[in-house]
This record gives C-alpha cells, structure tokens and sequence, in this order.
C-alpha cells in the first residue's frame, strides 16, 4: 500500500492451487524434496559410536538435544533482541526469537519437503554465539577486538565457535555451517546451497570471516534446509519488530509504513512471505522469493531501520556511554589476564565455568592455548545484558557511566504516600 493511497491492506496471499495439490500429495506418500539433506549423510568431527543415529534419535534429532544442553542456550533468555534498554519480559528476547524462526523455517521446510529436524537445529543454534545488547554490543566488541588485533567479530562467527570449539558436544558439519551461514541481514531474492562440504571448508570459512569484514556477506548455505532458516530469520523479525515497537512507544501504529503485497503487520508478513517463498521454490534446486515480493521485503526492512532500529535506545544517546563501558570492560579483562590477575572474573567465572561444563577444556590448556583478546571475546560474548551491568559495576564501583533503562514501572503515575 502506497503512502497515502486509501488501497487496503493486503490480502493474504494463497498457495497456488496446483502447488498446493502437489504438496498434500507429497505429504501424503512422505515424498521429500530430492535435495532434502539424508540423516545417513551427517557428519561429524568425531567418528564417536555414541552418535550414530538410531530410530528413537535421528541424527539432527541428537543436534537439537545438544544445542538446547549447551549453557549458552540458557543466556538466550537474558539477550535483547532489539531493545535493549529496558525491562519488560513482553519484548522479545533471543529465546523467543530463535523458537520463531524454528517455526516458521520448519513449516516452510515442511511443505517443501526438507530435514525439518536438521532445520530446527540449526534454528536454535543460529544466535548462540551473540553478544549483549544485540546488535549494537556485536559492533562495540568487534571494535574492541579491531582495534587490537585486526580481527573482526561477528556473531554467526561465534556461534560456530560456542558449538565447535568452547562447548565440543560434537555438532554435525551442517548445523554449524547452517548457523555460520545464516545471517538475515543480508537479504537476497534468492538463496543457492554453498559448497562446504568438510570440516577444513568450514574452518577455513571461519578464519576467512575473522579477518575479512566483508567476508560473511559472501557466505552460502550448503544445504536447502540452511537456506530456509537464513529467510525465516529475516521473516522472524520483520513484523515482530514492529509489534515490539508498538509495545515500547517508539511506534504510535503501523502507519506509514508502505507495502504493495507482504502487508505490514507480523501475521500477514509471515504469511505471505511464506507462501511466495513455497509457491517459488517448489520442485526448484534453491530457495526463492517472487521479484515482487523481494522488492517489497527490502523495502520493509529499509522502513525498519528508518523508523525502528535509528530510534530506539542506542540512537537516542546511550549508545556512546555502552560502548565506553564495553571498551572499559575489554581493557580491564585483557589486563587482568596479561598479569595473571587469577582473582579476576575472567578466570574465576569465565574460565573456571568453562572449563566444569566444556566436558572436553581444562582451565590451564584454555588459556595457555587460546589468545589473551580471544579469551575475553569468548566472555563478553556469553554474558547477558544483566550480567554486563552487573559485572561493570562490579569493575568500576566508582564510575559514572552506567545503563539507565526503562523499568517497569517508568509509564506509571507517582503515588502519595501519608505514611501512619
């Protein structure tokens, strides 16, 4: 709908019908796409017998189990999605926003005839590796880590990192590659598999990002299922941000926001981004959106950052003082492991916590064998909003900078009080 034009909302598109019947005949025989990743095809870093798939526990079945067993699931909780800046449990937080994605991937998947277990794992795993304060605290870090080392940090980086390296529970080749490759910041009418194939691929894929800026905006799913979940996370939240502005006061309505054919609020857009996606991608090797509907998802996202993401918190003047306080923290850490400071939390909460739920990294070879930069990265980046607050003030009791967010009780009216 054009602004200012009195043309309705959208409707809701429909699968075309004979898509639809080529579906529920698919389903009906357990027909699956002829590019629908094997459970017999997984691999893994370790040839452990303990993995081998079984009836009862399919392969990415054990992945789902593994990832939701990592500690850095449970921080999902404590991660802002968008606004970070206050307190109120009805705004999205990174749990909700990877169940979200799961579920719109895997019913994509579904009618495509994808691994729609492989599509959940790598749903839940995908932001594992993010940092506090969503995306603005992903860039403080890596400006941290830049400037130090020339390294970047990138947060689907990291989650390859949390699952392969700090918590080894020997995670298959295709849900790391799937998280590595997910990032739904870079929209794309269409999506073709990648060609990682082994595990040197995907290290060298690892390294290539950690070096080069602009090396993740070239990264590719190497499976269909992969795919999906990079469009379900950009679908995931492109109405839900809205919903969530509307709640926080930065959005009066959805007025004003212009839209030919995916609609402006959160049900309608998943909706019909799903069904384009399957009309389009049925019976086709990669995973695509309708020319219309692409146009229209760019526009969406354009019209997200002009009147969401510049003016919430971070735009509003508390970005510099978080940033500050990340480049503070950061110094305080490295130090701190520069002169063997063991009283410090970078090895009594970090380290030491590391070490007694990895399984596989003792607290003498971590830091005897990974870089001082890349041992305070692996800290800052699992704390939660909260625990970066709490741990600042703990650092620096004396300091002036500090976090106001909203609480919440900021929208309600003094009360007098004549105590008896």
């Amino acid at each position: 709908m054009r602004k200012g034009s009195a043309v309705s909302e959208p409707a809701y598109l429909q699968l075309d019908p004979d898509v639809e019947q080529a579906i529920a005949e698919n389903l009906r025989c357990g027909r699956m796409h002829p590019r629908s990743f094997p459970d017999e095809q997984v691999l893994r870093r370790e040839d452990n017998p303990h993995d081998a798939a079984t009836l009862a526990r399919p392969a990415f079945s054990r992945d789902i189990d593994k990832i939701m067993n990592i500690p850095a699931y449970n921080r999902y909780a404590g991660k802002t999605q968008v606004f970070s800046l206050v307190e109120n449990d009805d705004i999205c937080r990174r749990g909700l926003h990877v169940q979200l994605v799961g579920r719109i991937a895997r019913n994509i998947g579904r009618l495509l005839g994808l691994n729609c277990q492989l599509i959940e794992a790598i749903a839940l795993g995908h932001d594992l590796g993010h940092t506090p304060f969503g995306h603005a605290g992903e860039k403080f870090l890596s400006k941290c880590l830049q400037s130090r080392t020339g390294r970047c940090f990138h947060h689907n980086v990291h989650s390859v990192r949390v699952m392969d390296r700090l918590y080894p529970r020997n995670i298959s080749l295709q849900v790391q590659d799937g998280a590595l490759c997910h990032n739904g910041e870079f929209a794309q009418q269409v999506l073709r598999q990648g060609d990682t194939e082994t595990f040197q691929q995907l290290d060298k894929l690892v390294e290539t990002c950690t070096l080069d800026e602009a090396a993740i905006k070239r990264l590719r799913p190497s499976t269909l299922e992969g795919c999906v979940v990079r469009l379900a996370d950009m679908i995931a939240y492109l109405g839900k941000d809205r919903d969530d502005a509307i709640a926080m006061g930065v959005l009066a309505s959805l007025d004003g926001f212009e839209t030919d054919v995916i609609g402006r609020d959160n049900a309608r857009i998943i909706n019909n981004i799903t069904v384009d996606v399957v009309n389009h991608s049925f019976g086709q090797d990669d995973i695509r959106m309708s020319p219309q509907v692409f146009e229209d998802v760019k526009r969406a996202k354009r019209q997200n950052y002009e009147r969401i993401y510049d003016c919430e918190g971070w735009r509003a003047g508390s970005g510099n003082a978080v940033g500050e306080m990340f480049e503070d923290m950061y110094d305080r850490l490295l130090t701190d492991l520069q002169t063997g400071d063991e009283r410090s939390p970078v090895i009594s909460h970090h380290a030491k916590q590391l070490a007694a739920k990895s399984r596989s990294i003792t607290v003498k070879d971590y830091l005897a064998h990974t870089d001082p930069d890349q041992v305070v990265v692996d800290y800052m980046a699992s704390m939660t909003d909260r625990y970066f607050m709490e741990l600042y003030r703990y650092l620096f009791p004396n300091s002036e900078k500090h976090i106001l967010a909203r609480g919440y009780c900021a929208d309600l009216p003094s009360i007098e009080r004549n105590d008896q």
